[in-house]
């Protein structure tokens, strides 16, 4: 198959059933304005999609970098959301992602333009040896999304990005706010209090991952196709293809799985192109094409919110911390039975 042959395209974009690099190879030098990706996480189990292990992911990811670099504009920004890792049989993070975004800043010449944390308030507790059987650690519920740039001034705007003010926001607004310097150090000054209409957004992007019966979900089921197992959020990428692109601009995604991407960008009216190594996994995004998308907007007043660490804390004694780390199962009884210990 050619490198750019389409597998499926519109009037804006095309996705693409291939090898990325091998693709990025025929692009032009300075042509491509944002790519949004998410690409295979370094995790401890092996997933259908595919993911290197830790210890060999900057070597494997190198190539792609190379040619990211080379096809981006000046004015282009480069965001990828990559998940973290625990070390096998330990319960301790990998450093594989931050070594990767050393290694784009480094070696490769990206700029850091910011670092970003998706939140996903619906992740499951795990990995459950750690949190929920031996409960040592607490749920892995952030993605770090590095927003990278080939120089040290991308295109962007916060502009179009913006939230509705807090409760606390509108308080203030409404019945003022008196200047004054804070024990910080930071100075508050009467501009505060002035509404602007909006609020510009945190580094922390709180995105439920929850869409279980979508449009791309009933094509996938009503056509017998098995759907991609770790699909992004439209929310996630449409932030940072409003906040870094413009009507009519370039977006690539090199790891694009189910073309989530793709659909946004359709929907902005930016051109895109989505690539893939999975056939399959194209199959059924064309479904994402095939009818009006599923995009609601938010209303604008479901905030998500951390409840702090000791909501729950009734004041009971606490059982002793483990000497040995959580090293060996504990016994807990629950009423007449009992765990059974295990060793590392």
């Amino acid at each position: 198959m050619n490198a750019l042959q389409s597998y499926f395209s519109t009037d804006r974009g095309e996705m693409i059933h291939g090898d990325s690099i091998s693709v990025f190879a025929e692009m032009e030098e300075a042509s491509v304005d944002l790519i949004m990706t998410s690409p295979p996480f370094a995790l401890v189990r092996k997933k259908d999609y595919g993911n290197q292990p830790a210890d060999a992911y900057l070597d494997w990811f190198r190539p792609f970098a190379a040619q990211f670099h080379r096809v981006l504009r000046d004015t282009g920004s480069f965001v990828i959301d990559i998940g973290g890792s625990w070390i096998p049989g330990h319960p301790t993070r990998s450093l594989y992602h931050f070594k990767l975004l050393i290694m784009l800043c480094e070696e490769f010449g990206f700029h850091l333009a910011q670092e970003f944390y998706w939140w996903n308030p619906s992740k499951l507790p795990t990995p459950a040896e750690w949190v929920t059987v031996r409960r040592l650690r607490v749920k892995d519920a952030v993605n770090t999304v590095w927003w990278l740039s080939k120089t040290p001034w991308p295109k962007a705007t916060n502009r179009r990005v913006l939230q509705p003010y807090s409760d606390s926001m509108k308080y203030l607004l409404k019945n003022g706010y008196k200047a004054m310097k804070r024990p910080s150090g930071h100075d508050i000054s009467a501009n505060f209090s002035k509404n602007n209409g909006a609020s510009i957004p945190p580094n922390l992007l709180a995105i439920p991952n929850t869409e279980s019966n979508g449009n791309y979900q009933r094509y996938c089921r009503a056509n017998s196709i098995t759907p991609h197992p770790a699909r992004y959020p439209s929310e996630l990428p449409e932030f940072f293809i409003r906040m870094t692109t413009d009507r009519g601009d370039v977006v690539v995604d090199p790891f694009a799985g189910s073309c989530v991407t793709g659909e946004v960008c359709e929907r902005l009216e930016r051109n895109w192109k989505c690539i893939d190594l999975n056939e399959e996994y194209l199959l059924g995004a064309i479904g994402r094409f095939q009818t009006e998308s599923d995009h609601q907007k938010s209303s604008g007043v479901q905030y998500y919110r951390i409840p702090r660490p000791d909501l729950l804390w009734n004041g009971e004694p606490e059982e002793p911390l483990p000497e040995d780390g959580g090293r060996k199962r504990r016994v807990r009884r629950i009423g007449s039975k009992s765990a059974v210990t295990a060793n590392l």
